[in-house]
């Protein structure tokens, strides 16, 4: 996706309404902020040119009406607290593409270019999950979140196994780990931050990886004879830090909330998100795993790679990055 003017236009707009959405001081501005970085969200995942982009801009357009018409709906039911409670969350929990609401997802993202997915899969999640943390003082807000929180858990970690499509990976990947910040919501608000960041970051180095080599598929990962040691590299410790494999950096947040749900005596939570990490644990192995397997020095001496940003600036900013949980591992327990 090239930046024109219009693009920065309605990229400021974005972050605009998603800045208005957290910091709104009642629930009307909070929609007006959603509404605005809803139609400023549009224009920027449509193309002229290709129809794919074109049809997950209406779907997305769709999903988040219908979200906007709940928190709508739910202004005349203010004098019932649970009802009106209720409608906001899941109207939410639809914006942000939570299980049982999250089927729309994946076939999204599968319409997007990797520069669209980045803002799908992190910026568009920071309003809805900002507005959910401030309903978990309700007691069975906390449950319903507990229930989607394992529910995104399953379907994020199952609905990856036999898929091809990288984009589609990365969309149940994010539901997986949209369910760790669930949980994380109902411990503290340093844990869900601390684990927003490091999601986005680590994300945001594969998907930048993905759309500098345009990979797609599974099957591109190894048959790409220009794809050089230090990138595969790059994007095999990027892919197991996401995973939470210790000692990478993405292990980091997942500790931090393991050792908090086991003080708060949330066994059975835990469990769950623990065997559905192990579960895209072996799905980032497979796609981490084969590329350097496959990789032969005879391939690299018949095709060499012209030297490119991400080999000579990129590459090593996101291989620290994702090795700094083996550096100082212990700094963010002490915090």
């Amino acid at each position: 996706m090239t930046f024109s003017s219009q693009h920065l236009l309605f990229l400021s707009l974005l972050l605009t309404g998603t800045i208005m959405a957290v910091s709104s001081p009642s629930w009307f501005m909070a929609w007006v902020g959603l509404e605005l970085n809803l139609m400023s969200f549009i224009p920027l995942i449509t193309s002229k040119t290709n129809q794919y982009p074109s049809e997950a801009a209406l779907k997305y357009f769709l999903v988040q009406a219908l979200g906007s018409a709940f928190i709508i709906l739910s202004a005349p039911l203010m004098m019932n607290t649970d009802v009106f409670v209720s409608m906001l969350l899941m109207a939410l929990l639809l914006k942000l593409g939570a299980a049982p609401f999250h089927s729309w997802f994946p076939s999204i993202m599968e319409g997007l270019n990797w520069t669209q997915c980045i803002f799908l899969m992190t910026i568009q999640k920071i309003a809805p999950i900002f507005l959910i943390s401030h309903l978990i003082s309700q007691t069975f807000v906390s449950k319903f979140i507990i229930f989607s929180s394992i529910l995104s858990a399953l379907v994020g970690s199952l609905g990856g196994l036999n898929q091809t499509s990288l984009r589609k990976i990365l969309a149940f990947s994010s539901i997986n780990h949209l369910s760790w910040m669930l949980i994380a919501m109902l411990l503290s608000d340093y844990s869900w931050l601390i684990y927003f960041f490091f999601y986005s970051v680590i994300s945001s180095s594969i998907v930048i990886f993905f759309n500098l080599q345009q990979y797609f598929f599974f099957s591109q990962l190894f048959t790409n004879p220009f794809t050089s040691l230090t990138k595969s590299f790059t994007s095999s410790f990027a892919l197991l830090s996401l995973g939470g494999l210790p000692p990478f950096s993405g292990f980091i947040p997942k500790w931090i909330i393991i050792e908090a749900m086991a003080y708060n005596h949330m066994f059975f939570p835990l469990l769950v998100l623990i065997l559905s990490a192990l579960i895209t644990l072996y799905y980032y192995l497979r796609i981490a795993a084969l590329p350097l397997l496959l990789m032969t020095t005879k391939t690299k001496l018949l095709s060499p790679s012209p030297p490119q940003l991400f080999s000579s600036y990129l590459a090593p900013l996101f291989l620290f990055f994702n090795i700094f949980g083996l550096l100082i591992p212990s700094f963010f327990l002490f915090l």
